[in-house]
């Protein structure tokens, strides 16, 4: 047993001191990025916001409406290959360099995963999603994948360490998914006691990243725009966003009145809920590590992202970014005081 000293932060910690700017207008700023990711060497473009492989997030209908954006959307992995097959047949061109197809690291995934390329190779992205990226069986499914795959984007995780994050990248990933536990629906904290403050997960797995040339995605832990902001800030290549995105009508989740107000049903996908839903309830040898919660039903996702995207940008004309990608280097996050935490947390 050992115990580390250093403070670590999650968003609530910290706020973003502001800088002086020459911007005039929020108008001015670009939140368009353009990456040449590592190992496949693609080169992708757009608004790097992702909405998270959650069933009830994750969906074709979001993919459209963020694509018509430029976001990104991982789709969820319990469509079946005939619903892949339905839905890429309309679906509207380009829209496959903003979408990826999601995994797990089974033998059935392994053929679905090659079914779906083999009927459709335009697609470029895989999303190999575990709860525990650092099992010695993910890291060599991910090789395993890379060498099956050497042209596809692989985004990999979840991990919280740099050296979780630079071992996967060796292994074959492009991207890695950084976050265990700070996400709503997410209960592995109280359940297991395991996690990383997600702030300073993120600033020490980017360093580890961009260190290999490599790329993160924060994923979790982002209730409001403002802390969209703060990931970016700490050096996120990519911000994934489940419970900013449930609610609305591209939504999965079954629609509930309950005294006169209308509700989606939102959970994390190692519930008990969608447990129940994909693998016929929780195994004996486990424990659900999410919870099933009601949202406030929110119409369409279109309002929300621009509450996103202007926040955002609003961001970058307070510390003067011009540019997405500056906005890290004219970040400085300032520590708040627990009375201060508590005022800002409501």
């Amino acid at each position: 047993m050992r115990i580390e000293y250093d403070i670590k932060l999650g968003f609530k910690d910290v706020m973003i001191r502001p800088k002086r700017s020459t911007l005039k207008s929020r108008s001015q700023v670009n939140l368009e990025r353009e990456f040449k990711f590592l190992n496949s060497q693609i080169e992708w473009s757009g608004i790097p916001i992702m909405a998270a492989n959650m069933d009830t997030v994750g969906t074709f209908e979001m993919a459209e409406a963020l694509f018509r954006h430029n976001l990104f959307t991982a789709i969820h992995k319990h469509y079946s290959i005939q619903e892949w097959n339905d839905f890429l047949l309309n679906a509207p061109s380009g829209l496959e360099n903003y979408i990826a197809i999601s995994t797990g690291t089974g033998k059935q995934d392994s053929e679905k995963l090659a079914a779906i390329f083999n009927s459709h190779p335009q697609l470029k992205f895989i999303c190999i999603d575990v709860a525990n990226g650092y099992s010695e069986h993910f890291v060599n499914f991910v090789k395993r994948t890379r060498d099956l795959y050497p042209n596809k984007v692989i985004i990999a995780g979840n991990v919280v360490t740099g050296e979780m994050v630079e071992e996967l990248l060796l292994s074959g990933a492009d991207l890695v998914k950084v976050g265990i536990g700070p996400g709503s629906v997410c209960t592995t904290r109280v359940k297991t006691g395991v996690g990383y403050p997600q702030l300073s997960a993120i600033i020490e797995c980017a360093d580890a990243a961009h260190g290999l040339g490599g790329q993160i995605i924060s994923d979790g832990g982002c209730a409001i725009p403002g802390d969209v902001a703060k990931a970016f800030g700490a050096g996120a290549d990519f911000v994934m966003l489940g419970g900013m995105f449930a609610g609305h009508d591209e939504s999965g989740g079954e629609l509930i009145e309950l005294n006169g107000i209308s509700y989606k049903k939102f959970y994390g996908m190692s519930s008990q809920t969608a447990m129940d839903k994909h693998v016929g309830g929780v195994a004996d040898y486990r424990a659900s590590e999410g919870k099933t919660v009601k949202v406030p039903y929110k119409g369409k996702v279109n309002t929300t992202l621009q509450d996103i995207l202007g926040g955002l940008r609003s961001t970058c004309t307070y510390v003067g970014a011009q540019r997405l990608k500056e906005l890290t280097k004219r970040t400085t996050f300032i520590r708040v005081a627990e009375q201060e935490n508590r005022v800002y947390d409501e």
